[in-house]
């Protein structure tokens, strides 16, 4: 039986359109906060395990390399760099109404 190659996914997930708690903590549309809330906990979870898989690739890459892993490996260490150095290991965050709370879960 011939193996079907995989291939990434190349659909688009609508998110959940995003919510906030007023000035008195409640939210508007509870469904809607608890959607948002999950939401972000998802983003959350592809941004740790993107670092993890990439961490991954740099180690592999300078046992692979060993002492030349300066000049052979720097694209991935590059990779690796970039997604680290962002403000939550560049999670896709949603368009807030206050702009303070972009660094945080509240």
């Amino acid at each position: 039986m011939s193996e079907v190659p995989k291939r990434p996914f190349e659909g688009r997930i609508k998110p959940y359109p995003h919510v906030e708690k007023n000035e008195h903590g409640m939210a508007p549309d509870p469904v809607g906060y608890l959607n948002s809330v999950q939401q972000r906990a998802r983003e959350r979870m592809v941004a740790t395990q993107t670092v993890k898989i990439l961490r991954d690739r740099v180690i592999a890459c300078y046992q692979k390399e060993g002492v030349n892993h300066y000049e052979n490996c720097r694209k991935v260490g590059k990779d690796y760099y970039d997604i680290i150095i962002k403000k939550d290991n560049g999670q896709l965050q949603p368009e807030w109404s206050n702009p303070e709370m972009k660094d945080g879960w509240a």
